[in-house]
C-alpha cells in the first residue's frame, strides 16, 4: 500500500467552507484536527474536531453561523467539538469522491496555523493517482504535493502528526542543541532562527512534543 500527503490551501477561492474561514481568522483560536468527518445520508456533514485557545470564541462564531446545524464543545485546552453542518459545494465534493473511491483518509488530519489541511491518502498507487488528478482536476483550491511512499501503520512518520510551523520550529531546537545535555541553544534562540516570537516557538514546541510523546506511548 502507498500513500500521498497533500497540503490543501483553504484560502484559495473562497476556502473549502466559509466557517473554517472564520475560525482560522480568529487569533485567539487554534484549529488542531479533525479527527472525524463523515457525509451524512441527508446531504449534512458530522464533524469531530479538536482545537485549543478561547473556547468561547469558538462557539460564538459556530452559534452565529447559518450553515451550522448544531455543535457541541467539551474540555478545555485542547477541547473537542461535534458539529453538524450544512457544506459548501466543494466540501460535498471532495467528500463524495473520498466515498466513492478505493482511497483511504489517515485520521486525524493536522490543521495549520494559516489553515492549511495536511491530507494522506492510503490505498494502491492506481487508486491514490485517480483520485489526485480528478479532485485537482475539478478543484479550486490549490493541492501541493508533501511527500509519497510505502505505507505502513507502524511506521508512519512522526512528522506527518506535525504543523508545518512546529516541524519547522522543532528542526530549529533541535539543529540548534536545545535539548542537547547541557542545553546549548535558548528559546530565544530558537525564535531568532525561524523568525518568529520566544513566546510563539515556546507554545509551537509544546505542542509538537505533546503530539510526539502521545504517539509512541500510544
Amino acid at each position: 500500500m502507498r500513500y500521498l500527503t497533500v497540503r490543501i490551501d483553504p484560502r484559495e477561492n473562497g476556502g473549502i467552507h466559509p466557517v473554517g474561514g472564520r475560525l482560522t481568522a480568529a487569533p485567539a483560536i487554534s484549529r488542531e484536527a479533525i479527527h472525524s468527518v463523515e457525509l451524512l445520508d441527508d446531504g449534512t456533514i458530522l464533524l469531530f474536531a479538536e482545537g485549543s485557545g478561547d473556547r468561547d470564541r469558538y462557539e460564538a462564531i459556530t452559534a452565529d453561523s447559518p450553515h451550522v446545524i448544531d455543535a457541541l464543545v467539551s474540555g478545555t485546552d485542547p477541547w473537542f467539538a461535534v458539529s453538524q453542518f450544512e457544506p459548501s459545494d466543494e466540501t460535498r465534493r471532495l467528500l463524495e469522491l473520498r466515498r466513492e473511491s478505493n482511497v483511504s483518509v489517515e485520521l486525524p488530519i493536522r490543521i495549520e496555523d494559516d489553515g492549511a489541511l495536511r491530507v494522506t491518502f492510503m490505498g494502491s498507487d492506481a487508486d491514490i493517482q485517480a483520485l489526485y488528478r480528478t479532485v485537482e482536476a475539478g478543484s479550486t483550491l490549490s493541492f501541493d504535493v508533501v511527500e509519497t511512499g510505502s505505507y505502513d501503520p507502524a511506521d508512519a512518520p512522526l512528522a506527518r502528526r506535525l504543523t508545518r510551523r512546529q516541524r519547522d520550529v522543532l528542526e530549529a531546537a533541535v539543529e540548534l542543541g536545545y535539548y542537547a545535555a547541557p542545553r546549548e541553544a535558548t528559546l530565544e534562540d530558537v525564535a531568532e532562527r525561524v523568525g518568529i516570537a520566544a513566546s510563539t516557538a515556546g507554545e509551537h514546541l509544546r505542542k509538537a512534543e505533546a503530539r510526539v510523546f502521545t504517539a509512541l506511548v500510544r
